[in-house]
């Protein structure tokens, strides 16, 4: 009986023992020796896409294998949550950036990426950042951006003699021709509320209050989120609400989509990752960078979406190590810009020519304006939430942008 319970025993220390390992690198046991990574993925849409990449990796590296295992986008990040506390995190892993990625750092699951070959000089000092502790560390290989514009009707503009907007009130000016024509100016709606704040305020946010270098200034409270520049930004959203679909507030995310694709909506504020649905249009679109007010240099919103880590518990860090390299190279960027899906854009110093013409019309909106993060990521993630409700209830005239901009202001000095 006692040599049964042992056996019992040994067996399900066994069984746990290869349970945990399941979940991360393993070495094939056959004579190829050969070694399985996992990869920990957000971007659950993206799995033909990344298997295609990681195939073309596999050529390179015949004895290693990386198996692309995306989770739901929602349950991300308290799914590897999970598997980091518990052992079985993937061995390569989609790093969110700035402040939840650097509590998995710190917390010890993410390992330090910063002497991987490459990464220190093929990447400028904006791209590095999003991923980068206070003393400079790295633990998170950039990835992919994703860029904020304006879609618009090619057609309808075209056959209505309507130009480009290079100023602001230009684009309020717009906005009321389409609408003195019949046409619905702007597709977006405010049903998934976060649309409305990431895309389109976020988007247009460093217009009315400066790039990057203010940005810290509303950080460290040197600037009020409350001032001139802020109220502003504000005040254009109640001014682009008569522009909105009828029925706005019940207008999906999709919605907006289909309003835009079926022409029944002049113009689409959103971003690059949306650019493959209109790949079959029956209708010439293109892209414009929201303008700033008269005055003023327009700025586009190019957000650090995506970087890979490795798992600082992998059994097999070489060759984790070795796929990060690669990526930070030339090569491995060319070849994961052709594999990335449309409107994510390779974030490495090297000049690298898109396939698709309307993601290189995104690109070429950056050349000559300065780019910044969405303003909340880097410091501000808490403001989040308040700053999408103000931003509606701006929209729907039950706030005043003053009044949006003073609970702004109150919420982020309880942050600083």
């Amino acid at each position: 009986m006692k040599k049964t319970i042992l056996w019992i025993s040994v067996m399900a220390l066994m069984l746990a023992a290869l349970a945990l390992t399941g979940c991360s690198g393993k070495k094939d046991g056959g004579a190829s020796n050969k070694v399985v990574l996992t990869m920990g993925s957000w971007r659950a849409d993206d799995v033909a896409q990344m298997n295609a990449l990681l195939a073309e990796y596999k050529k390179l590296k015949p004895n290693v294998e990386i198996q692309f295992r995306p989770t739901n986008p929602p349950d991300y990040n308290a799914t590897l949550r999970l598997q980091l506390d518990g052992g079985t995190g993937p061995d390569l892993i989609y790093a969110r950036s700035y402040a939840p990625g650097q509590e998995l750092f710190r917390a010890g699951y993410f390992a330090d990426c910063t002497d991987i070959p490459g990464v220190a000089a093929n990447f400028t000092d904006s791209n590095k950042a999003p991923w980068q502790m206070p003393d400079g560390k790295l633990f998170a290989v950039p990835f992919a951006a994703v860029s904020h514009a304006v879609y618009y009707n090619k057609t309808i503009f075209q056959k209505e003699g309507l130009a480009i907007p290079t100023t602001w009130e230009d684009f309020l000016k717009l906005c009321a021709s389409l609408s003195a024509k019949g046409y619905t100016p702007l597709a977006n709606g405010v049903a998934e509320e976060w649309d409305i704040l990431e895309v389109f305020y976020l988007g247009m946010l460093p217009n009315f209050i400066g790039g990057a270098a203010e940005r810290v200034q509303y950080e460290s409270g040197a600037k009020k989120l409350n001032d001139a520049g802020f109220t502003a930004a504000f005040q254009a959203m109640a001014d682009v609400a008569k522009y909105l679909p009828k029925g706005y507030e019940s207008v999906t995310y999709n919605d907006s989509q289909a309003l835009f694709n079926t022409q029944q909506a002049a113009m689409f504020m959103d971003g690059s990752w949306t650019a493959g649905v209109y790949s079959g249009a029956p209708f010439e679109w293109g892209l414009f960078a929201m303008p700033a007010p008269q005055g003023r240099a327009t700025l586009i919103t190019f957000h650090p979406d995506m970087a890979i880590t490795y798992n600082a518990k992998t059994k097999y860090p070489a060759e984790c190590r070795d796929f990060l390299a690669w990526l930070a190279s030339q090569a491995g960027a060319t070849t994961a810009s052709a594999a990335l899906p449309l409107g994510f854009f390779p974030m490495i110093n090297f000049p690298i020519q898109l396939a698709d013409a309307h993601a290189n019309e995104f690109l070429a909106l950056n050349k000559g304006k300065d780019t910044d993060a969405r303003f909340v990521w880097p410091k501000f993630l808490d403001l989040y939430a308040p700053m999408n409700q103000a931003v509606i209830q701006v929209i729907k005239g039950a706030q005043t942008p003053r009044q949006a901009a003073d609970a702004m202001e109150t919420a982020a000095a309880a942050l600083r």
